[in-house]
């Protein structure tokens, strides 16, 4: 073969390679930066569904189907939500857990579920009993959905969800809420089912959409609120954070509580990725594809959560179960600023379930933060 033939085939063959490294890049890392809302994050394992009866059913053992609390059991098709593990007879790989409801779909032998944090579907009137209005907070990108829950104080509470959920998520707290008399305003943000589509339509982990939780602040001020609590969940903590820090009424904002905050946004496509059989020689371009695609450096959120320039308190609940958020991130961020920022640690409970693992819990903690600011 000619030399200048032979050098410009292995050009090809190079160039080829690597467009194809970048594709395997960006492929990987959709799994963090479009999950699909409402659907359980790729953290979350298949279990198999080997028995259900009048009020239990029977999965495959694992260390996912053993969790302690209350979670939604999802598939195309079909929710449900299951209480703590039963103690009642079952086969050595299996697992047997309290079955509260079918919520829709049909639960039986042979279905793959997964287990997710988000126990209701719906809205708040039709899956609590809840009386709402549905209301649009004007957002810089036009319209956002949000769910207002009325109370009679004047210290509103902003709830928001993260990654892979929708604002059904934050469902869980309502009914306690409520039982405060305090509103809340349960805010869907740009990328959710009925919101403004993000540019390039992907996630930035917080970094741009926590200008939506500032147009959720004006417009709960404009409607009457004295006082703020951001509520958030993963990326919808982290957004959280950085309203409190950065919005134009931050004053107006008394408290935070962070559920599970990603403050490692590359650790988090690195886990999703490999979540998706991703090799691991691949990892590395799937961080550099998202880096290209949200414009983030490796330390902007940390950058931009400095907490030395908070002035409310936190309320940080997290976890070592934690595979997508590690713990060690928020524990640093508390050590920074102990004196404002107390951390709850559960164990057992996966990303962004904290208060699935134990809602007693959970709430006695949420209101021991609360009352002060009420």
């Amino acid at each position: 073969m000619h030399p200048a033939r032979a050098a410009a085939l292995a050009a090809t063959t190079v160039l080829g390679a690597g467009a194809a490294a970048i594709a395997a890049g960006r492929y990987a890392s959709d799994a963090a930066l479009k999950p699909p809302p409402g659907r359980p994050l790729p953290d979350a394992p298949e279990l198999t569904v080997h028995a259900v009866g009048n009020d239990t059913v029977t999965l495959t053992r694992s260390v996912e189907a053993q969790r302690p609390g209350t979670y939604g059991l999802t598939a195309p098709g079909l929710h449900a939500v299951v209480g703590p593990v039963a103690d009642a007879p079952h086969p050595a790989d299996c697992v047997v857990r309290r079955l509260e409801r079918v919520t829709h779909g049909v639960l039986e032998p042979g279905v793959r579920v997964r287990l997710t944090p988000q126990v209701h579907v719906g809205n708040p009137r039709d899956a609590l009993g809840l009386d709402h209005a549905d209301v649009e907070v004007p957002g810089e990108l036009g319209p956002l959905p949000a769910w207002f829950v009325p109370g009679d104080r004047a210290t509103w509470v902003i709830a928001v969800h993260g990654l892979g959920t929708t604002r059904e998520h934050p469902m869980v707290v309502l009914p306690f809420l409520h039982r405060l008399r305090l509103p809340v305003l349960a805010l869907g943000y740009r990328g959710d089912p009925g919101a403004p589509r993000p540019p390039e339509g992907i996630s930035h982990f917080g970094a741009a959409e926590w200008r939506d939780i500032d147009a959720a602040i004006r417009y709960a001020v404009r409607y009457g609120a004295r006082r703020i609590v951001l509520h958030g969940w993963s990326t919808g903590a982290t957004m959280s954070l950085l309203a409190a820090l950065d919005s134009a009424l931050s004053p107006r904002v008394a408290g935070v509580v962070m559920d599970s905050p990603v403050l490692d946004w590359q650790g988090l496509v690195r886990t999703c990725a490999a979540c998706r059989r991703t090799p691991a020689a691949l990892l590395p371009l799937a961080v550099r594809a998202a880096e290209g695609r949200t414009g983030l450096g490796a330390d902007t959120l940390f950058t931009a959560t400095d907490p030395a320039r908070l002035t409310v308190p936190v309320l940080l609940l997290h976890g070592p179960d934690d595979t997508l958020a590690p713990w060690a991130h928020s524990r640093e961020l508390v050590a920074r600023r102990p004196e404002l920022i107390h951390l709850r640690a559960v164990r057992h409970a996966p990303h962004a379930a904290m208060w699935n693992a134990n809602p007693a819990a959970y709430e006695e903690a949420l209101r021991r933060f609360l009352t002060p600011l009420m």
